[in-house]
């Protein structure tokens, strides 16, 4: 992966130039990869960059398409969560990136920004242990509520559940 301080891609600088201007902090990095712009944000700025990337009429992010996390697990900081955004009306895409440690995997839900962001965020959650502060209903959407751990991480157990009981029974074929 390629890191760049300013980014090769036009549509990129014009990203990149906006939020500096609105606030120097919000770009902590730029990563150019296979004609893809990631702008790693800080934690602490992440909604209201992502806010700004919908409201300012010169970026016009108006969709969400995606947030996904990655376990980095043993690096820190351990995670990092990606939005996928869409300028439907530039026809240009983004992602904002930002880094969590694994001892406090949280960071602000971007619900009141994209609505959409509601499930996305609940399958990190369930998946990842993620917290997303200020969700409005952060609780698990694939696993059982009495699921313990967060499957996708890397330290997650993978041997199995060992009290399962035998199976075998039922794939015997029986005799007419």
């Amino acid at each position: 992966m390629n890191t760049v301080t300013e980014s090769t891609s036009q549509s990129a600088n014009v990203v990149v130039e906006h939020l500096r201007a609105w606030n120097p902090k919000a770009v902590t990095e730029v990563i150019q990869f296979r004609d893809e712009t990631t702008i790693v944000v800080p934690r602490e700025l992440l909604r209201a960059t992502a806010a700004r990337c919908r409201e300012d009429a010169a970026l016009q992010f108006n969709l969400l398409t995606d947030a996904t996390c990655v376990d980095r697990f043993p690096v820190e900081p351990r995670f990092e969560m990606n939005y996928h955004l869409v300028s439907i009306p530039r026809s240009d895409k983004l992602r904002l990136r930002v880094r969590l440690s694994g001892s406090d995997p949280s960071v602000d839900s971007l619900i009141p920004v994209w609505p959409g962001a509601n499930w996305l965020e609940r399958e990190v959650f369930d998946l990842f242990g993620i917290r997303f502060n200020g969700h409005t209903d952060l609780r698990r959407i694939l696993l059982p509520d009495d699921w313990e751990g967060h499957p996708l991480r890397r330290d997650y157990p993978v041997e199995g559940f060992r009290d399962v009981p035998s199976t075998g029974a039922l794939f015997r074929k029986s005799t007419p």
